[in-house]
């Protein structure tokens, strides 16, 4: 398969999802529906996969980016809108692969004009396996796409898989996976002219490697994130994981090294900011052991403040079914967490949950692998009136994944 990005992470996530027991099995809350809004079709008809988050306008229309499918002939993936009242699905974009970019793992991030920007993984003019380094995009609300920067794969990184986030300037920030020389990542910012700015380059082990997610950035210009691999602790890929800072000159600081178990191990997704200041995530590996055969547990919920110090949030079970969560958290106005687990793909396939603030977990919904979904990779959305939204990667009336809502 030629998406270089996907190999790499479907390897990151079969290294660690083994065989969980599903013993018992908690029941779903009371009070909540759960309803597909759209099944991908795939092919070229629309989109493939959904993977990132979904961004919701004031309109009531979600948007988000498919990793495969669309109008091209090798289904490069789509920029899509879904209508949250009606389920009607509408492809704004279809990539082809070449200089407009392809393979979409990450979400969007809309201006006021209603413009949306993301990233791809692959396409663009680099030569990072044959299928291009990447690009960051601007699609305007005429359809219209503009490359504002293409990854070389050089000292500029590559395979961008993450959000990026917009500053008031109309500057983005972001991280790529690939570092120069095909090591260890970098953190970088786009200003509006498409001019790119190495902001921090990893190095492994002290520091942090493979950021798979986007970052947070702070009222002073901060940025903080996750690293999927890197600093101290001694899991399979070269360390377990880290918390970063970067302040506004590049310097780092690494705020928090994952060591494994009990604490958590491979943070795929970025951070939450909470009133407090501190930070919210989730790791797919650490903490209780029972989920795979390759690592140390089955997943956490991790809170890490401004000094650095970690308090474990939740830790999931292998005798609740659920495991290995691959996106982030999202919070409500009492500041109760949201999140998905992404499941084994043979046992369990998934489930949204909710944390309250003291700890507390409760099963929102569970993914059957059917007509509703399977795999949800991507942070959820919450709505004024407290509805969650979200896509699942697989599965759907047509095996293509699906957009669905839990209202309250």
């Amino acid at each position: 398969m030629s998406n270089r990005t996907r190999n790499r992470l479907a390897a990151l996530l079969a290294a660690f999802a083994g065989l969980a027991a599903s013993l018992t099995a908690p029941q779903p809350a009371l009070g909540q529906t759960f309803s597909v809004l759209y099944a991908f079709q795939g092919g070229p008809k629309d989109g493939s996969s959904p993977a990132g988050k979904l961004i919701l306008d004031s309109s009531g229309n979600l948007y988000g980016l498919t990793q495969y499918g669309g109008a091209r002939t090798l289904g490069w993936g789509t920029v899509y809108k879904v209508n949250a009242a009606t389920g009607k699905e509408t492809v704004l974009y279809s990539f082809t692969g070449g200089t407009d970019g392809g393979y979409a793992y990450g979400g969007l991030v809309q201006d006021a004009a209603g413009n949306l920007y993301g990233t791809t993984s692959e396409g663009g003019n680099g030569s990072c396996g044959g299928d291009g380094c990447g690009v960051v995009f601007e699609l305007r609300k005429n359809g219209k796409e503009t490359v504002l920067y293409q990854f070389s794969g050089g000292s500029d990184g590559g395979d961008p898989n993450g959000d990026l986030v917009r500053d008031k300037a109309g500057n983005f920030y972001g991280t790529a996976y690939w570092g120069p020389y095909g090591c260890c990542g970098v953190a970088f910012k786009v200003d509006k002219k498409g001019n790119e700015t190495v902001l921090h380059e990893f190095n492994g082990i002290p520091d942090g490697e493979s950021p798979v997610a986007g970052v947070l950035l702070d009222q002073h210009g901060n940025l903080f994130g996750t690293t999927s691999a890197g600093g101290g602790g001694a899991c399979l890929f070269q360390g377990c994981g880290t918390v970063f800072k970067l302040s506004k000159t590049g310097e780092e600081t690494i705020l928090y090294d994952f060591l494994g178990s009990p604490d958590g191990a491979v943070p795929f997704a970025g951070l939450l900011q909470g009133a407090s200041g501190n930070f919210y995530g989730t790791t797919f590996s650490g903490g209780i052991s029972g989920c795979n055969d390759h690592g140390p547990g089955c997943g956490t919920v991790f809170e890490v403040n401004v000094s650095g110090r970690e308090k474990i949030l939740y830790r999931f079970r292998p005798k609740k079914n659920e495991e290995l969560p691959v996106g982030g958290l999202i919070a409500d106005a009492s500041g109760n967490l949201y999140g998905t687990t992404y499941g084994d793909e043979t046992t369990s396939f998934g489930t949204v949950f909710k944390l309250d603030t003291s700890g507390k977990e409760t099963l929102l919904y569970r993914f059957t692998g059917g007509g509703d979904g399977c795999l949800p990779i991507g942070d959820l959305t919450l709505d004024s009136e407290g509805n969650l939204y979200g896509a699942t990667r697989s599965c759907g009336a047509n095996g293509d994944g699906v957009v669905f809502k839990i209202s309250f």
